[in-house]
């Protein structure tokens, strides 16, 4: 079958052809329909110092968010098909350590990823743990679950676990950064009841595409204040909840500065570096900051597919936020279309080769 590796340390990834992958007996074997583009992906290109960090075995391949056909189960499998219409969890745990075996496998301290650790999905086919395998409720019915829409069920996922770490209804929400995920979490906080949604970036273009996904404001902070935003909505007091998904220090700071009493902040956004912060705000204003990794297994996939059956805007909401989908032939220019970031979540079909 045909697969884009990281063939060996260093940067670029190659097009290659390898071995169709073999089935245990506790696995699945997916025929990858759509593939997403993340930016640990854009890590793993470039082989900088985080992917260094991340990888510990070479060659493999990368590609975690994705949507499928089941082909093949174990023999000890119980719970999926062969024809099933899935997409994949792409946390593996150990199912033993304190975390694992209280339930709170998100918080698993062995967890090997998709696509990092282990074979993932810029493939063909890919084969993972049938516990890590979602199979969507609506299989077949592309009205509901298109294959662009189940490849980002992965990062609407961090953007559910996200925005839905402290309660919504009624609080006033700011989030920093307008990308892919951003407009994700903006969209399921205004479905969730938030009463005002902010959204700050630095980009004309995807400050337009959150007003598309139902902010009340979204701010270029390259030219104006969040403290201004709180006066343009009437605000009284800060912020009840941020989420930071920029992983920018300056964001994270004006946050912190802009937050009521009390205030909570969920983060997402990993930052390129080390930095300080006032400390002293976040002590005597009582704020609650909550580290953001992943999903949470398995109720954060319950909630988004919940979502996303009952609320058609929503669902389309999420679906605007796919902007590229491109044979995976072409998939040099998907990564440079990523990491311009002139668009918003990019899409390999896995089905398409050199036009056919």
């Amino acid at each position: 079958m045909r697969a884009l590796r990281k063939t060996a340390p260093g940067p670029g990834l190659e097009l290659t052809e390898v071995p169709v992958p073999g089935v245990g007996p506790w696995d699945v074997r997916i025929r990858v329909l759509r593939a997403g583009l993340c930016g640990t992906d854009l890590h793993l290109l470039a082989w900088d110092s985080s992917a260094e960090a991340m990888c510990d075995t070479v060659p493999f391949t990368p590609g975690h968010e994705f949507y499928g056909e089941v082909v093949e189960i174990g023999a000890e499998v119980p719970d999926v098909r062969v024809g099933d219409r899935v997409s994949g969890e792409g946390h593996v745990v150990c199912g033993v350590c304190r975390n694992c075996r209280a339930g709170r496998r998100q918080l698993c301290i062995r967890t090997r990823s998709v696509g990092v650790q282990r074979d993932g999905a810029f493939a063909e086919q890919v084969v993972i743990p049938h516990q890590n395998v979602w199979v969507h409720e609506h299989e077949g019915r592309e009205d509901v679950i298109s294959p662009e829409l189940g490849a980002v069920f992965d990062p609407f996922g961090n953007a559910v676990h996200t925005a839905l770490k402290f309660p919504l209804v009624g609080e006033d929400v700011l989030i920093t950064g307008a990308g892919p995920i951003g407009l994700m979490a903006a969209a399921v906080a205004r479905h969730a009841g938030a009463r005002f949604v902010a959204i700050t970036d630095v980009h004309e273009h995807r400050l337009e595409m959150a007003r598309a996904a139902g902010v009340d404001l979204a701010v270029n902070v390259g030219e104006r204040r969040i403290t201004d935003v709180q006066r343009e909505l009437g605000m009284k007091e800060g912020f009840d909840v941020g989420l930071e998904i920029s992983g920018q220090p300056s964001a994270l700071q004006e946050m912190i500065t802009n937050m009521n009493h009390g205030g909570r902040i969920a983060l997402l956004g990993l930052p390129a570096r080390h930095f300080e912060l006032d400390w002293t705000t976040v002590i005597t204003h009582m704020l609650t900051l909550q580290g953001i990794y992943g999903r949470e297994m398995f109720e954060t996939w319950n909630a988004m597919s919940a979502m996303i059956s009952t609320s058609p805007v929503l669902r389309e909401r999420i679906r605007a936020t796919v902007t590229d989908v491109l044979p995976a032939t072409a998939w040099e220019r998907a990564f440079e279309i990523a990491r311009s970031g002139s668009g918003g979540k990019v899409v390999l079909d896995w089905t398409v080769f050199d036009g056919s």
